[in-house]
């Protein structure tokens, strides 16, 4: 057992995470502590920017990155929207065919964009043809796929194609270089166990082309005195990129980073991944690389009455370990599946 697992309060059964992941006890009271204040007037949005900051320190350690340039969102979406904008008119864009919907719409519903849907075998091979942009997951959603990122990061340098990469399967157990990649960015409200909400994006200093669409006053360097008038400055920096920050949700955000910085990603993906392999095993399927199990030929439910909480995906059930499980949820899942097979 990992030594963070001791920071959850036990969850057995809960093999969710690619949907949303569980809060340490640290990071629920941190909610509740700002609720708190909130509801009594005491919140003090200002000296929240030091959360806002620790949670710059912490992502950057997840994924390779500087503090400086992390930029805060709400959402992916959003981010990859604000990359969508940027490009020029007629720019081409490749896409994987089953990626998430976040990373695609924004393009594809962009008119004045040229998209190329590919399956994700041949991300690689389509980036080193070239492009304006690539945009696709580390890790799917659907099924736990793991993408050969640095394969991808080399197609990408010979052939000069900008890139965007999510990371919302991959950053809290998956060593990540986000200097290779022009923005990176995650949800941080299911691997990396943060409240919904929160979004946090690497944007390296060469990405300088994206433009901050969704300008802010948190997008200043100063931003308590950038509250008014045409002439605020935008940082130089990723910040400029900035959303204003959820002031109930950062210090929950910073703490749960945090956490995860202190195990280490390298011990996180060590054990998450070894459970999925184990019920692999168990189960006779192929070896795989990621912490999520995608099951053909299983309905939900079965695994529901069992007392175990998994995900429906593109028609089949999806099975995420993490921090908080061990041998015995592997054990739970392959004893359903086989009560299961005998009735």
């Amino acid at each position: 057992m990992l030594d963070i697992a001791t920071a959850f309060r036990p969850a057995p059964g809960y093999l969710d995470t690619p949907s949303y992941g569980l809060p340490a006890r640290a990071t629920a009271a941190a909610v509740r502590h700002a609720v708190r204040a909130w509801e009594r007037g005491t919140l003090d949005p200002a000296a929240l920017d030091g959360a806002v900051d620790r949670m710059r320190v912490a992502f950057a350690a997840l994924v390779g990155s500087r503090a400086e340039d992390i930029a805060l969102a709400g959402s992916t979406s959003q981010v990859v929207g604000m990359v969508a904008a940027s490009l020029p008119d007629g720019a081409r864009v490749v896409v994987a065919d089953g990626d998430f919907s976040s990373v695609m719409l924004p393009f594809t519903h962009d008119p004045r964009l040229d998209v190329r849907v590919v399956p994700l075998a041949r991300i690689v091979a389509e980036t080193l043809r070239g492009a304006d942009l690539v945009a696709v997951s580390a890790v799917q959603s659907a099924d736990g796929a793991v993408l050969d990122l640095a394969a991808l990061a080399e197609a990408a340098r010979i052939s000069g194609t900008r890139t965007l990469l999510d990371v919302s399967h991959a950053a809290g157990w998956m060593p990540l270089d986000a200097r290779s990649f022009d923005v990176v960015v995650a949800s941080a409200y299911k691997w990396l166990g943060a409240p919904r909400g929160i979004a946090l994006a690497a944007v390296r200093p060469e990405a300088a082309w994206v433009r901050p669409v969704s300008a802010s006053w948190y997008g200043a360097d100063c931003p308590w005195s950038s509250l008014y008038g045409p002439e605020v400055q935008l940082s130089a920096s990723a910040r400029r990129l900035d959303t204003s920050p959820p002031w109930q949700l950062v210090e929950a955000g910073a703490v749960a980073l945090e956490l995860l910085v202190r195990e280490g990603v390298g011990s996180i993906g060590r054990h998450s991944v070894g459970l999925a392999e184990e019920l692999r095993a168990r189960l006779g399927l192929a070896p795989g690389a990621s912490p999520i199990v995608s099951l053909t030929g299983v309905d939900a439910s079965v695994l529901a009455r069992a007392g175990i909480r998994a995900a429906g995906r593109g028609g089949r059930v999806r099975i995420g370990f993490y921090v908080y499980n061990d041998e015995r949820d592997v054990e739970a899942v392959a004893s359903a599946l086989r009560v299961a097979q005998a009735a």
